[in-house]
């Protein structure tokens, strides 16, 4: 590492040195800093060529240096008419301007060590380009070693020539004299210049129509930097001491035959014998065919031969020579009219700058860079210009690096940036803003560039609006974050609030979709969404772009839409947008699917979370049961036993509503824990154990209805006894008034109501045609009906019967629509017996006879269940059978008869009355007569 730094610093001190010991002194150094070496040039490639600056302006140049040292060698005499030959040379380029020429900006200045002046900035000669690198420094430039010549800055540097020859010609009536390619320049733009008028002859009558151009014989002896380069020198000029225009374009064909032939001159001259010489190269000149010529263009060769031509008058002037098909390329016209661009008027450069994109393809893009660029970018100063010629340049920045953008294009792009008048200029860059923030600094972006996108946003112009959203989407990927989310967005909000245009708010709406993806989640949800209900337009536009912000939020996967937001603030205001009139039905239809949507995303989530929630409530649940277990362990031995007799205790009231304590197996497990037991208090615990391991294993008992089911058991035939106690009713004053509907007794079928028995009689037995069923019993000693709170006639588990010997019972209640009735007070001879008297059955036939019509089981069916029970039931204030005791005929028979067991109109709660109980035979007969009568 250390030596090649040693090595560098040799190499910049030994530059130094021969810079300061070449320019030293010299008035030059006085304005212009000296820089690298660079080329050679002039005749002989005497000249050292340097970069320079002006120190006042910065401005750059090429000094062109001639030291001294390279003469040393010759006499003083000599030495003498080198220096005037080079500072002719000099002089007289100093006092001709024109554009083929090269310019001299600071005239030619003498020191003791060297010559120098200052021209414009300068690449290198085009002997230089062509290998030539004699007197150029030994680590020479890549850019020169390198350097190809395309084929468009060949013709055109040859048209320049052209041009440069007929100027001098025809304007200065002068012949160069040397136009070798050592005296051709490249500029640092690669047009082609003239230098070199060390040996140029003016005429001698530039007054008359043939100018005489004086000629000098040509002196072997003098030093060769005194004397043209003879390999390009007209054969007239030796054989015959003469020389007009014509020699320079004899001259002109050499150059050109050396450009396309690698840097060789078509003739290699014997300076020794310089007569010799020119005197083959003249028979050859004569006898030259095509096949000599075979590496110029075909286009061009015959024009080369013609100046290649031994007698002048045949040789094409300079001003035919610009004229030729060869130099009609249009690369070759474009860089010509560049070159004369400051004679035309806006009119000619608009229509040129209009048609110059077709043209920068099929140029290379050195020449685009060197010649064209500069040119455009000059004419930035004219502002009616720039909308022509600011696409052209952005044009050629698409094929630049981005270090060429940022060190030949971006400063002259600077000023444009500010400029707001015309309004075409905003338009072309917000064209190219992917560009321009493509290969832009950042800083540069955020001072220069997005400052004129905000602008474009702000303008009074429509049509700049809408373009500026339009393009946003496309290098909104480019901005920075800050910017977009500090500047950029609230810009667009603001564009879309505050404007008239529907076309600008549809377009805000649709560019803030489309650039959704490059912001982040809340801030969306937190200022994008909102800002939605804050829009006032209700037209379709305006709400489908509503609608498609809210779609991309939702679905895209980086943004989403929480259902807490979904649920309060999105739903809430799409659905009402959903409605709107002027929507039409895919319109309608695209609401309604994303509604939809949101609801079944919202229902899911919340579903699962809900979920999620009660596992986890009962994964807690399960631990505190656990945390419990554990801790009823850890409890103290004395509280053990008290712990089990509580178990036990409430072993019952578990059992009856069907659950189940934990605590006795907690209480089972702590008891076998203690930890010294006797042998009976094992076996008390073991016993204790199979006892809540059977009651565990017992299902847990359920209250089950069960429907009636008849029994088994034959019930006692009592037909008889029944008979016998009829007929001790006959005895009976028995009174049949007409009954009212209400209270009249509905004679039923015989096969329906099995009234206090389950099993049917014989019909063979009966003689009653009063309607009643025979299996209704009687007693002879008396009528009683005591109640037996214990029997239930609705649970179905139980049947009713008659004995002669005993008294029938059966549970009395009345419905809770009843009025409720005092207990009837029993007659007063109950236990006496009735005295038996014949066999009178009219005044049943009356009661029960055939005058009523017959109800059958259909029609009972379907009478309401208050109507039904009218039928039984006496009306306040008649005297008769109690309401309980005639609540409990009702409800026998009307179970029996619909079976409606389940029905809550017959829940025997519904029925509770005080029990009444009557022993008395006669009370019975004037319950009933009451009851009928």
């Amino acid at each position: 590492m250390e030596s090649m730094l040693n090595k560098l610093k040799s190499t910049v001190t030994k530059v130094t040195a021969d810079v300061t010991s070449a320019v030293m002194g010299n008035p030059v150094t006085r304005e212009f800093d000296v820089g690298r070496h660079i080329a050679s040039g002039g005749n002989g490639l005497a000249w050292k060529i340097f970069n320079g600056t002006k120190k006042s302006t910065k401005q750059e140049v090429a000094v062109f240096v001639f030291d001294k040292k390279l003469i040393d060698k010759y006499q003083k005499f000599e030495k003498d008419q080198i220096i005037d030959s080079l500072k002719r040379g000099v002089q007289q380029l100093t006092r001709l301007r024109h554009p083929r020429l090269l310019t001299v900006q600071h005239p030619l200045e003498e020191s003791r060590d060297c010559l120098a002046f200052c021209t414009e900035p300068v690449f290198a000669s085009l002997a230089n380009v062509l290998g030539n690198w004699e007197n150029l420094p030994s680590s020479i430039s890549p850019d020169i070693k390198d350097y190809k010549l395309y084929d468009v800055e060949t013709k055109y540097g040859l048209l320049q020539v052209s041009e440069g020859l007929s100027f001098l010609h025809s304007s200065v009536k002068m012949v160069h004299g040397n136009v070798t390619p050592e005296n051709i320049i490249l500029n640092k733009s690669g047009a082609w210049k003239i230098m070199g008028f060390d040996f140029c002859v003016s005429s001698s009558n530039p007054s008359e129509q043939e100018p005489k151009f004086p000629c000098k014989e040509w002196d072997p002896n003098l030093p060769s930097l005194c004397l043209p380069n003879p390999e390009y020198l007209a054969p007239e000029y030796i054989l015959s001491v003469s020389c007009e225009t014509a020699s320079d374009m004899y001259s002109l064909g050499t150059v050109m035959y050396a450009v396309f032939n690698k840097g060789k001159p078509i003739f290699e001259v014997n300076k020794q014998d310089i007569y010799k010489s020119f005197s083959r190269q003249l028979d050859q000149l004569s006898r030259l065919g095509s096949s000599s010529l075979t590496s110029i263009p075909e286009e061009v060769r015959d024009h080369v031969k013609l100046l290649l031509n031994v007698t002048p008058t045949v040789r094409p002037d300079a001003d035919q020579m610009t004229k030729i098909p060869f130099f009609d390329d249009v690369g070759a016209v474009t860089l010509q009219y560049f070159d004369t661009l400051f004679q035309r008027d806006n009119l000619q450069k608009s229509q040129f700058f209009k048609g110059l994109p077709k043209v920068l393809p099929k140029l290379p893009k050195r020449v685009i860079v060197q010649r064209i660029l500069p040119a455009l970018t000059s004419e930035f100063v004219n502002p009616d210009m720039v909308p022509f010629v600011l696409p052209n340049v952005l044009l050629i920045a698409e094929e630049c690096t981005k270090e060429e953008y940022v060190k030949l294009i971006l400063p002259e792009l600077g000023p444009v940036f500010k400029q707001q008048e015309p309004i075409q200029i905003l338009l072309i860059f917000l064209q190219k803003m992917d560009l321009l923030l493509t290969k832009t600094p950042p800083d540069e972006i955020k001072n220069s560039v997005l400052p004129m996108v905000y602008r474009a946003l702000e303008a009074p112009s429509i049509q700049i609006q809408e373009l500026c959203l339009n393009i946003i989407p496309t290098f909104a990927n480019l901005i920075d974050y800050p910017s977009m989310k500090n500047a950029l967005i609230p810009r667009i909000k603001n564009a879309c609030l505050q404007t008239s245009s529907l076309a600008v708010r549809v377009n805000s709406l649709v560019c803030l979709g489309k650039i959704l993806e490059y912001l982040d989640k809340w801030f969306v949800l937190d200022d994008i969404l909102p800002f939605l209900q804050q829009i006032p337009s209700k037209e379709p536009a305006v709400l489908m772009g509503i609608l498609g912000i809210y779609k991309c939020t939702f679905t895209h996967k980086k943004l989403g839409i929480t259902k807490e937001q979904l649920a309060g603030k999105v739903l809430p205001h799409l659905i009402p947008l959903s409605i709107e009139n002027n929507l039409n039905l895919n319109q309608f239809s695209s609401f309604i699917a994303v509604i939809k949507e949101m609801l079944s995303r919202l229902e899911s989530e919340h579903r699962t979370k809900l979920e999620q929630l009660h596992m986890m409530q009962e994964q807690q649940r399960s631990l505190d049961i656990g945390n419990q277990m554990n801790a009823s362990e850890e409890t103290s031995v004395t509280h053990v036993g008290s712990q089990i007799d509580k178990v036990f205790n409430n072993i019952g009231a578990d059992l009856l509503t069907g659950g189940e304590s934990e605590n006795k197996e907690d209480g089972l497990q702590n008891k076998q824990k203690r930890a010294s037991l006797t042998l009976e208090e094992k076996q008390k615990l073991a016993k204790e154990q199979e006892q809540a391991q059977k009651l565990k294993s017992q299902q847990p008992l359920k209250p089950q209805l069960h429907t009636p089911v008849a029994p088994v058991k034959q019930t006692k035939d009592l037909t008889d006894t029944l008979m016998d106690n009829m007929t001790s009713l006959t005895s009976l004053s028995v009174s049949t008034p007409k009954l009212s509907a209400s209270s009249t007794f509905t004679s039923v079928p015989s096969t329906g109501l099995n009234m206090m028995f389950s099993t049917p009689i014989d019909n063979t037995k009966r003689n009653l045609t009063n309607g009643l069923n025979a299996n209704m019993g009687f007693q002879t000693s008396g009528f009683s009906m005591p109640v037996n709170p214990n029997q239930n006639f609705f649970s179905g588990t139980s049947t009713a019967g008659v004995s002669t010997a005993g008294v029938s019972t059966m549970t009395l209640g009345a419905p809770p629509t009843l009025s409720n009735y005092s207990p009837l007070s029993s007659a007063p001879a109950a236990g006496k017996q009735a005295p038996q008297r014949p066999a009178d059955m009219s005044a049943l036939n009356n009661l029960f006879g055939p005058q009523k019509p017959k109800v059958s089981m259909n029609q009972l069916s379907q009478q309401k269940p208050n109507q039904w029970l009218n039928q039984f039931v006496p009306p306040p204030g008649s005297s008769g059978m109690g309401s309980a005791a005639m609540g409990s005929q009702v409800n026998v028979m009307g179970q029996a008869a619909f079976g409606m067991q389940g029905n809550p109109f017959f829940n025997p709660q519904n029925f509770a009355q005080p029990p009444t109980t009557m022993t008395s035979s006669s009370s019975a007969s004037n319950d009933l007569k009451d009851l009928f009568g």
